[in-house]
């Protein structure tokens, strides 16, 4: 199958088309920067999803899209942006995916459409109430009405996925990385919130920082650590191939993640054993993350089967720690 994965240089993009390649499938790449990939038969077109020319050329030819590419932010500054990347991106290229021919379009939205951070009930499926919270939620509900009219329209099938947190298991124990970083490290997760302009909350954090590098253990104003699904990349992408596969995908929309949620309690302590740092505990304004999102809709009727639980994540994790440490 001819596809094209958008999104090509960025970490689920790369590996998709890592593994759909390694499958036998005729793989392009489209993104905003150049992958640096470079294998016989690459293509890769450089360019910008509202862009139509660079939209025309991405999808010629094309069968299928793995539309991955985003822009995901929640600095004020970055809003017009991101409404460019995420609202009018997708209506591009699902335009020119459909005026080309292409025979499915799978695109990945997120459970920011519900939100998962603020739940009305629990476990979150798929026909929770869809109650955007951020602008990056807002975008993402709005990708998904504009897919649903092409499937409404019939020239095209499509798949919706709502992504689960995801991140390559190496990242966990990264202080760098755009999401372990700030979730799991306190100077990291200062930075972030002074960025975002959260000067009480960072305040928060400044007055337990014991002045040496720690992990931040983050509860609740009650005092309850905070929980919350994280995918592996591998995983992920097992999903988005029997998306683009399956006959009984079509038209549907679909939860993509882990079957069982993190509790950081219990996973923070467990990373300070690995890198000796320690824990530093933090109750922040309101209620904090907590929330169990249902992949059961995924596994039943398409035979998804995560295999990478937050344990095997982990001791990958600690490998790459140790081997970083010591280099």
């Amino acid at each position: 199958m001819r596809v094209l994965v958008t999104g090509s240089s960025g970490r689920v993009g790369r590996s998709a088309v890592a593994v759909l390649a390694a499958a036998g499938h005729d793989v392009r790449g489209f993104d905003l920067r150049a992958s640096g990939r470079d294998v016989p038969g690459w293509q890769e077109i450089t360019g910008s999803f509202d862009d139509p020319d660079a939209c025309e050329r991405a999808v010629a030819g094309i069968e299928a899209v793995l539309h991955l590419g985003a822009f995901m932010s929640w600095v004020e500054a970055d809003r017009a942006a991101m409404f460019r990347a995420n609202v009018e991106g997708t209506r591009v290229l699902l335009d020119a995916a459909s005026k080309a021919g292409a025979r499915r379009f799978v695109f990945a939205s997120s459970g920011e459409v519900y939100p998962e951070n603020a739940p009305l009930s629990l476990p979150v499926s798929e026909d929770h109430p869809l109650r955007a919270n951020s602008p990056y939620g807002l975008t993402k509900l709005l990708g998904e009405e504009l897919v649903r009219f092409h499937q409404r329209a019939g020239r095209m099938e499509t798949v919706i996925l709502r992504f689960s947190h995801t991140q390559d298991a190496s990242e966990l124990l990264d202080p760098g990385s755009f999401f372990s970083g700030p979730r799991f490290f306190l100077q990291p997760r200062i930075r972030q919130q002074e960025r975002m302009g959260n000067s009480a909350v960072a305040e928060l954090l400044r007055a337990a920082d014991p002045g040496e590098p720690a992990h931040v253990l983050a509860r609740n104003e009650a005092g309850r650590p905070y929980r919350m699904h994280i995918t592996d990349t591998r995983d992920m992408v097992a999903g988005l191939v029997l998306a683009l596969e399956s006959d009984k995908a079509a038209g549907e929309t679909f939860n993509l993640g882990a079957t069982d949620p993190v509790d950081f309690g219990s996973l923070v302590p467990a990373m300070a054993e690995i890198t000796g740092w320690p824990v530093v505990a933090v109750d922040l304004p309101g209620a904090g993350v907590d929330y169990k999102t249902s992949n059961a809709r995924i596994r039943e009727r398409l035979g998804f089967r995560p295999q990478w639980t937050i344990e095997r994540m982990l001791q990958e994790a600690a490998g790459t720690w140790r081997t970083s440490t010591h280099a």
